[in-house]
């Protein structure tokens, strides 16, 4: 893989920028059918008729002997994840910076987590622990390659195109995940005509997102460039390295408050992106058709609402339309709460609200803090951004399957996960964002 030594973005020729651009948003259109099809819409729902198939007549399985309730295992399996993310991330992510050589560590946590989402293949019968094990890995390599991927943005866009890159490669994902989930929906409700069975198709389903993944990501492996760097510091082991990013943040404190309030309100998003189709499949009585229909009409909002939510921030800045979007998040789960059971249209309306304000929300919170991370140090902090990203966090899922441990009622779980926007809010309306960049030692764009 070709090096070239350190250049600003705005060194670097248009049509090469550009190039590099195009390749970066197929990351998204690579990974993002992981999020839809495996996270948010197939493998919550069947691990956790799986799980209930191995349980006990109390409705338990015991993982090492640990007592767990069916319905929360998927959302503890998700919140483990973050534990192993938390331990690779910040050792990848230095190690990163410190060589350059980003793209043979995107491809190798690329194709680890491609090739634990095709082994869902082989999820059936009770097999709730090898459903657990391949969504840990999965997520966790998904983390550090999206930790990786982000790092790129501040190298491949001058700092006023960021919003816009950003929120196209956002757009491109959703639009990804749209794509696919059609054809998710023709063979899961004509699998009968295609001669499998319902758990077949869903088993189908799962390994094409893996295969996706793995096929679309050798474009922007093809594109992408590494950069050498002066960096000679060497990678500390796990936990450690976290602390020693976090460490080199305080030296930026207004970095790492914007960070703060994102992990906050972020830890919400994800939770609500992997927890949602639980929540209509077992609260609400949905049948899968219907909620493949609803995130079907999340994604193809969410390309809009992404493309929209990047030219308000144009007009009034990233910060105030992020402020905005968390709002309307609160106003949604809000309402989420009162849904009626086995009313699929109402179900609908509060997807098209999600639809609406999820791209927006992540890809401007990612143009915004590639802003506030020094320059050399991209990968490293972008470590300590992702763990809380794309379903990693641990405290929302955590929190969600207590509440249901503890209540019986994915109504007051789903509840439990408004404190999150509203706390990220008032975090967030605190930052100087402009201060925060001049700080970091960047330029400081017209309006952010």
């Amino acid at each position: 893989m070709d090096t070239d030594t350190v250049r600003s973005p705005a060194a670097d020729d248009s049509a090469g920028r550009r190039r590099e651009q195009r390749g970066w948003y197929f990351y998204d259109w690579a990974c993002s059918v992981y999020s839809t099809t495996v996270v948010t819409v197939f493998l919550g729902p069947y691990l956790t008729t799986v799980a209930e198939a191995a349980a006990d007549a109390d409705g338990f399985v015991h993982p090492l002997g640990v007592p767990v309730r069916a319905g929360s295992f998927f959302a503890y399996a998700v919140s483990l994840s973050v534990v192993v993310a938390v331990l690779v991330m910040p050792l990848v992510g230095a190690a990163a910076d410190r060589t350059g050589r980003k793209k043979p560590l995107l491809a190798a946590a690329a194709y680890t987590g491609a090739a634990a989402t095709a082994g869902m293949f082989f999820l059936d019968g009770d097999r709730y622990l090898l459903g657990g094990l391949l969504l840990v890995v999965a997520n966790a390599a998904q983390s550090v390659a999206m930790m990786l991927y982000n790092s790129y943005l501040p190298q491949i866009a001058r700092p006023e195109e960021r919003d816009a890159v950003s929120s196209r490669g956002w757009a491109f994902g959703y639009a990804a995940g749209a794509l696919v989930l059609v054809g998710n929906l023709v063979l899961y409700t004509g699998h009968d005509s295609f001669g499998v069975s319902e758990g077949m198709a869903v088993r189908i389903c799962l390994a094409s997102a893996g295969l996706w993944w793995g096929a679309f990501a050798l474009i922007p492996l093809r594109r992408l460039r590494d950069r050498r760097t002066p960096t000679r510091e060497a990678a500390l082991p796990g936990f450690r390295q976290l602390a020693a990013t976090i460490r080199d943040m305080r030296r930026h404190p207004l970095t790492l408050a914007f960070l703060l309030a994102y992990l906050v309100y972020n830890d919400g998003i994800q939770t609500v992106i992997s927890q949602a189709s639980v929540y209509g499949s077992k609260e609400l009585g949905l049948g899968q058709s219907t909620l493949i229909v609803a995130v079907l009409l999340v994604q193809v909002l969410a390309v809009a609402g992404a493309l929209l939510l990047g030219r308000l921030a144009r007009r009034y800045g990233a910060k105030r339309t992020i402020l905005g979007s968390l709002v309307a998040w609160t106003l949604t789960l809000a309402a989420g709460y009162f849904l009626p059971a086995g009313a699929p249209e109402w179900f609908f309306v509060l997807a098209a609200g999600i639809g609406l304000v999820l791209g927006g929300s992540q890809a401007l919170s990612r143009s915004l803090f590639s802003h506030l991370v020094p320059p050399g140090k991209e990968a490293e902090y972008f470590s300590a951004y992702e763990i809380s990203d794309r379903g990693l966090s641990w405290l929302g899922p955590l929190l969600f399957g207590l509440t249901y441990q503890l209540t019986g009622s994915y109504r007051d779980a789903i509840l439990s996960l408004v404190g999150f926007f509203v706390l990220g809010f008032v975090l967030l309306a605190r930052v100087p964002v402009h201060r925060a960049i001049a700080d970091a030692g960047n330029p400081v764009p017209q309006r952010v």
